[in-house]
Order: C-alpha cells, then structure tokens, then sequence
C-alpha cells in the first residue's frame, strides 16, 4: 500500500474512530478497576502506553488493542486478580493460543463464541444502572445521554458515534446545568458613593451571556466594584462580558472596579481584557 495523501485520507477516519472507541473503553476499564480495587491508576500513563504499542505494532502488521472490560472485569471479579501478573498471563496465553494453537482455535464454531460473548456481556452490565429505582433518581440530562449514546450505537452500528454523539450530549447538559450556577447580588455602601456587585459561580460562555444584564447601569452611583473572589474565569467570553461591562458605565461617567481574582483568572483577564472590543 503506497504512503500517499489519498491513503491517509482513506485510512484516517476509520484509524480515529478505532483510537477513540478503544481510549474510552481503557478508560472506563481503568476507572472501574480502581473502584474494585480501590486503587488509584495513572489514566495518562495508560493511555500514553496503549498509543505508544499500537503505534509500533503497527509497524508489524499487527492489529491495534485495548483494554479489554469483559475480560479484565471476570479477571478481576471472579478470578480476584490484584496484581500486573495476571495482566502478562493473559497477554501470553493469548499468544500462546494465536501462535501455537491457531489452528485449533479457528475451529471452534462462531456460535459458541457469541454465546460466550453474550455471558460477558451479561455478566459485566450494570444493570442497576437502568433499574426503575435508578433512573427515578437521575436528572434527566443524564438520562438523555445514555438513551442518545445507546440510540446512535444501534442505528448507527458504530460504536464510535455513539460514544462522539454522548460525549458532545454530555458537554452540553453539563454546560447548561453550570450556566445557572452564575449569580450577581448588589450591595449598596449606606452613603451610597458606591455599589458592589458580588458575582459567585463559573463564569465561561454558557453564563456570561447573562451576565451584562444583571447590572443597573442608569441607576447605580459613580463608583462600581465587581467582587469576583466567588467565581472563577474560564474563557475569553467572561473576559468580553467583563469589558462590555466597564464599556457601559464608562459611557456613563462612571467607574468600575474589578477586585477578588484569583491567580489563573487574573492572569486570563489581563492577557485578554481590552483586546476583544472589536469581537464583542
């Protein structure tokens, strides 16, 4: 096969959807577990080792791999396996049945090997996780996620889709759920020379659209303080709402001050404030 342009165009949305669908199954391997165990993985680390391998079998032809959850959970639950040494014995019985006993293991009828599967799959589902006491319980948004992820596996046959598909679904519910989070309240000094607005909650794009709303800039005396030490900036879309802000009482004759940063959302508002006018 020639290492052209069209070749990599061909091979790469088939090679990302492989690479996502088997990051997120060792993931989720890894996080359940460290909940059996009760110990704590390096996720980075495995996944950095799970890219390096497939990278140089590639080079030889072989097929890229993943964790395996089926297989690590009945080694973990049934067997009660702890330590890396059932980790090698796997990997070299399996070689050892590719290598040694290829022939026979291609005769085993594909039947038997799907009801197999079919017991690993039934043994592995948390099926408490769709009890009717279960999903009573559960917001909604994260109920519409797994009904969306399953529904795009299924109509799909791609089991990366529906893991795009929920993710993009997640991002969102979580997004809109934080969004509410963001509230101002007003605090008016008795001479009334000044006023502080105490904002709390995650500023990111999501809530700072609200956010140059909630402020009286008619009614609000000259000297206006925006107290921040409850909140926290996350992007560039807080930064221009905070300008829009100051740009609306500056026209006013009035003056804004922004006090309560902390270290990573001071050093974002200075990188970024007064730069986006022409964007906002």
């Amino acid at each position: 096969m020639p290492f052209t342009l069209d070749t990599v165009t061909t091979i790469a949305p088939y090679a990302f959807a492989m690479a996502l669908v088997g990051l997120m199954e060792s993931l989720m391997t890894a996080k359940l577990v460290d909940d059996i165990t009760d110990t704590h993985s390096n996720k980075t680390r495995e996944s950095v080792g799970q890219g390096i391998a497939n990278i140089v079998t590639g080079f030889f032809g072989a097929m890229g791999g993943c964790a395996m959850i089926g297989q690590t959970m009945i080694n973990v639950k049934v067997f009660g396996a702890r330590t890396r040494v059932s980790t090698f014995l796997a990997g070299a019985f399996l070689m050892v049945l590719c290598i040694a006993f290829g022939p026979v293991v291609s005769d085993i009828p594909m039947a038997a090997l799907v009801a197999v599967m079919i017991m690993v799959s039934f043994a592995t589902f948390d099926w408490h996780s769709i009890a009717p006491k279960t999903l009573k319980r559960m917001p909604a948004g994260e109920i519409a996620v797994m009904v969306i992820t399953v529904a795009c596996v299924v109509a799909t046959h791609n089991l990366a889709v529906g893991v795009v598909v929920g993710s993009i679904t997640a991002m969102v519910v979580f997004a809109k759920r934080v969004a509410h989070f963001a509230e101002v309240t007003a605090v008016v000094d008795p001479d009334s020379s000044t006023v502080v607005y105490r904002v709390t909650g995650e500023l990111f794009f999501a809530s700072s659209n609200d956010l140059v709303g909630q402020f009286d800039y008619a009614g609000d005396p000259d000297k206006v303080v925006i107290d921040l030490s409850a909140a926290h900036i996350w992007d560039a879309s807080s930064v221009a709402a905070l300008d829009a802000i100051e740009t609306k009482y500056a026209q006013r004759g009035k003056t804004v001050e922004i006090t309560g940063l902390n270290d990573p959302s001071a050093y974002l508002h200075g990188k970024l404030s007064g730069e986006l006018a022409a964007s906002h």
